[in-house]
């Protein structure tokens, strides 16, 4: 398993990232159209391109191995993190749920008291366990959405899913 890869995806795999971001992988999301960017990018922060564009896979920069990227067959999101999962042994059991999925930054403990009026009453009320993102302040909690997300990783990449 490789617990310090780091991703860079392509608009075309943007709800990939997402699914990453919540298994606890830094992922960028690349919203250019430039390839050279994207390459670029990949190569000045060591991150690994996932992408479903064939073009993007064949620049010198990859094909020379300098920068390592996956080609991605599927065009689900699901079926992508089954194929990273085989190809590259990315695991849900590396961190998860410990990044913002929508800055990628790695999300804060927090009170009860710090998130009173920001999280609804009977959320307040009924868990205990409460991160946020630095940036943006979304909160997360333990709720059933957590409880769906983390049995829908369990079934894709088959690891005993735990994360705050």
């Amino acid at each position: 398993m490789y617990s310090e890869l780091e991703f860079i995806g392509d608009i075309n795999v943007g709800k990939l990232v997402r699914w990453l971001r919540m298994m606890g992988y830094d992922t960028s999301l690349f919203k250019g159209d430039d390839d050279s960017e994207i390459v670029t990018a990949a190569l000045e922060e060591g991150r690994v391109i996932l992408t479903r564009d064939t073009g993007l896979v064949e620049r010198h920069l990859i094909t020379s191995g300098r920068v390592r990227a996956v080609l991605l067959k599927s065009e689900k999101p699901e079926e992508q993190v089954k194929e990273l999962s085989v190809k590259l042994k990315i695991s849900s059991s590396l961190n998860p749920f410990t990044r913002c999925i929508e800055c990628n930054l790695p999300l804060v403990a927090r009170s009860k008291e710090e998130v009173e009026g920001k999280v609804p009453p009977y959320v307040l009320k009924t868990q205990e366990v409460f991160n946020e993102c630095p940036h943006c302040h979304r909160i997360y909690w333990r709720g059933t959405h957590w409880r769906a997300m983390q049995k829908r990783l369990e079934r894709l990449v088959g690891s005993n899913v735990q994360g705050s």
